[in-house]
């Protein structure tokens, strides 16, 4: 057994003066912890506050923050997965525990999966969609799974379940990245999209649609879609829509700030820029809408695309602030929250019998939020990495 012993605990539950124990891979004690046996350790944390791992529903392994995404098309099997492993060393070093890929090359993610499960690599526990559905030429068309219509978009969410898909993840509108792809514009039907939600349900697996515009997002929650990533034309009849419906956000912010603050002159694609421009207003203004109405906020990064760093996913919360979120709102979209979109049921709160994914912070992150992106210790899955 290891205790952190003299310091705060903060989580969705508020602040409190407690120890914290863990013991194979669990939390088994918060409060007055008792000096244990002879092979039990101690770390003194006086001052400081134990907080749950950072759950990021929204990353790319694939990608690495470098300007322009599409360089990485040429790149080998071997390539990729290097540059994967060091996104996951990356995020865990940075207080992320659990990250939920949501569109890689063939088998990449799912792969990553089992190796940091197995243990061969060290990193954040990971739940992956594989490849997204896309329609023919659609966003994302080069990593994705090509389908066109109910039948062929069921056949395709059906090939990622088989490979073990924890989501299925779709592109129900044009990007931001894909050149010549219309932003806002919808790209899989109403029919489609209710195709891959009816193929997921019979795994019992939640989906995920990429959406940007008006009408796509309310396809995919009309669909039944679990979580709409982006949502950046949002107004207040959908955000209302969404809230009705259940249907998680993900706003991922990070994504469209990182473009944004380095531009052509970076090395963007000027056409990624421009659409980001475009879109900068209605994303922030979408934040009004959906905390108005009550939307359940998800905290999902992006993280791979443009200056949008695995190092860096706990800026997010920051972000998160700033569009008006509260400190505890946001510690609650990239934890409980997180790990409930992802289902599990285990992860996000420092309480017992979950499971052990702990950072120390010198802070207390609910009155200074950037207090999570300087954890002093790092905890996962019971093991102290860091």
């Amino acid at each position: 057994m290891h205790v952190f012993r003299g310091g705060h605990v903060v989580d969705v539950d508020g602040v409190r003066e407690a120890d914290v124990a863990i013991e194979d891979g669990r939390i088994v004690a918060v409060g007055d912890v008792e000096a244990g046996g002879e092979s039990d350790t101690e770390t003194d944390v006086s001052g400081q506050f134990v907080a749950p791992g950072l759950v990021d529903a929204h990353v790319h392994l694939m990608m690495d923050g470098r300007p322009d995404i599409a360089t990485t098309r040429g790149d080998s099997e071997s390539t990729a997965a290097y540059r994967a492993a060091a996104n996951l060393q990356a995020a865990l070093d940075a207080g992320v525990t659990t990250v939920r890929d949501l569109g890689a090359r063939d088998t990449l993610a799912l792969d990553a999966a089992r190796a940091v499960e197995s243990g061969v690599l060290e990193g954040p526990r990971v739940l992956a969609s594989g490849q997204n559905v896309v329609m023919t030429g659609g966003h994302g068309h080069w990593f994705g799974r090509e389908a066109d219509g109910p039948t062929e978009v069921r056949k395709a969410a059906r090939e990622q379940l088989k490979r073990g898909a924890d989501v299925v993840k779709c592109m129900a509108t044009g990007g931001v990245l894909t050149e010549g792809a219309k932003t806002g514009l919808p790209e899989l039907s109403l029919d489609e999209l209710e195709a891959l939600v009816d193929a997921a349900a019979s795994k019992d697996v939640p989906t995920a649609a990429h959406a940007h515009g008006k009408e796509g997002i309310e396809n995919a929650t009309r669909a039944g879609i679990t979580s709409v990533e982006h949502g950046t034309f949002m107004d207040r009849e959908t955000a209302e829509l969404m809230a009705e419906r259940g249907t998680y956000w993900v706003p991922t912010t990070a994504a469209i700030v990182g473009i944004l603050e380095n531009g052509v002159e970076a090395g963007i694609p000027e056409e990624a820029v421009a659409k980001s421009e475009e879109a900068a207003e209605a994303h922030e203004q979408a934040f009004e809408y959906a905390l108005d109405a009550g939307v359940s906020i998800a905290m999902g990064t992006d993280a791979g695309t443009p200056f949008n760093f695995f190092a860096d996913i706990p800026q997010e919360l920051e972000l998160l602030v700033d569009r008006g979120l509260t400190p505890e709102h946001a510690l609650e979209a990239a934890t409980v929250n997180a790990a409930d979109l992802l289902g599990l049921d285990d992860v996000g709160k420092v309480e017992e019998g979950y499971r052990a994914d702990l950072v120390v912070l010198a802070e207390n992150p609910t009155t200074t939020v950037s207090a999570w992106r300087h954890p002093t210790t790092v905890v996962a899955d019971g093991d102290v990495v860091r």
